[in-house]
């Protein structure tokens, strides 16, 4: 496996030499698909010289211990060569875990949609509570959002909520959200102080482009009506809000967070364009594993991803058995506390099935 890395180190300086060439810098396009290529090189090149650093002092170790003349370095030389196996080993998995086939979405935006579940108008204020908090994190990470379309509810909730993170590596770290959220909590509608059960769904779809999913204008029907919201807010005397349905699949999306019906029909595309790759890629997985978790579920409380609970301020992730008490500072988006945690998870159980596949063959 050692050995083939030096493919990877000799194409990384020849994009680095590339990238001083003035033609290159000149072709902006060009340019940008090497910096790409450089940056996603770069820690896996720089995990290789480590390791190789860290083998000439292994072997240097090595040599000073069987060398009966210099008894006074032998212990110098025993614990050089204690540390430098310890950080072989670290390196080892590290660059195993950096030789994983990457997700060729991982630096796309993505188009988050909410919808409240089971619990009535409970689940449309934690609809609400989700949305901050998926907002707040975007903010945490330097990343930018944009609604593209709610159904709010006149206690200020979201029966439906539908957004874009723009920014480096949303879909790596967002894509783990997909799923059943549960909170456990007392209701502000609850005058009994009782603690009530209530989900809503979340699905995270990576932004799509033109190129990626083509659409024929003759497979869609563009229907428009007047925008509406809780309490009269919102509400235009034009019919600026856009309702479009891709004839092929019954799939429908609505957009009338803009007053201007052409800005509607942009957003609406997009979630169109991303809901079809999403299909797309979901059919392509399937097709080459036998086991793939759904992303949204229907809102039953029985099928959960995580449980926010405020009596405890607990949350528990159920896919890996992590539980934080935490609430606070997890719904004011300091998320990374769970999804590192799945990350990990996740590339461990892709080594596992590397190694397993490894072994088959």
């Amino acid at each position: 496996m050692f050995e083939n890395l030096t493919v990877f180190e000799k194409r990384f300086e020849e994009i680095n030499a590339r990238l001083c060439d003035p033609a290159v810098a000149a072709d902006q396009s060009l340019y940008t698909e090497l910096m790409k290529e450089y940056s996603n090189l770069e820690p896996l090149v720089t995990h290789f010289k480590q390791y190789q650093a860290v083998q000439r002092d292994r072997t240097e170790a090595q040599e000073l211990l069987s060398d009966g003349e210099n008894r006074e370095l032998h212990d110098l030389a025993a614990q050089q060569l204690k540390e430098a196996e310890s950080r072989l080993k670290q390196l080892t998995e590290e660059i195993k875990i950096l030789l994983l086939p990457k997700d060729p979405n991982d630096d796309k935006n993505v188009i988050v949609e909410i919808r409240g579940g089971a619990g009535g108008e409970e689940a449309a204020l934690f609809s609400a509570v989700l949305y901050r908090m998926y907002n707040m994190y975007a903010q945490n990470r330097g990343w930018k959002t944009e609604i593209l379309n709610e159904n709010e509810t006149e206690l200020g909730g979201y029966k439906e909520i539908s957004f874009m993170v723009s920014g480096h590596g949303a879909w790596s770290r967002l894509k783990y959200e997909s799923g059943v959220h549960r909170v456990q909590r007392v209701p502000e509608t609850e005058a009994q102080g009782r603690i009530h059960t209530s989900t809503a769904t979340v699905a995270v779809l990576p932004e799509a482009d033109e190129v990626e999913v083509q659409i024929d204008p003759k497979d869609l029907q563009i229907d428009t009506f007047r925008s509406s919201g809780a309490g009269g807010q919102h509400i235009n005397k034009t019919s600026s809000a856009i309702r479009i349905t891709h004839l092929p699949t019954g799939m429908v999306v609505e957009c009338q967070d803009e007053r201007s019906q052409y800005k509607n029909k942009d957003k609406a595309m997009r979630v169109l364009r991303s809901r079809l790759f999403d299909r797309e890629q979901r059919k392509h997985d399937e097709a080459i594993a036998s086991e793939r978790r759904s992303q949204v579920g229907t809102g039953d409380r029985s099928e959960r991803i995580r449980t926010y609970n405020y009596p405890q301020s607990r949350v528990t992730d159920h896919r890996i058995g992590l539980t934080l008490y935490r609430l606070e500072d997890i719904l004011n988006g300091s998320l990374d506390e769970v999804i590192d945690p799945l990350i990990a998870a996740d590339r461990a159980s892709q080594l596992e099935n590397s190694m397993e596949n490894g072994q088959e063959k």
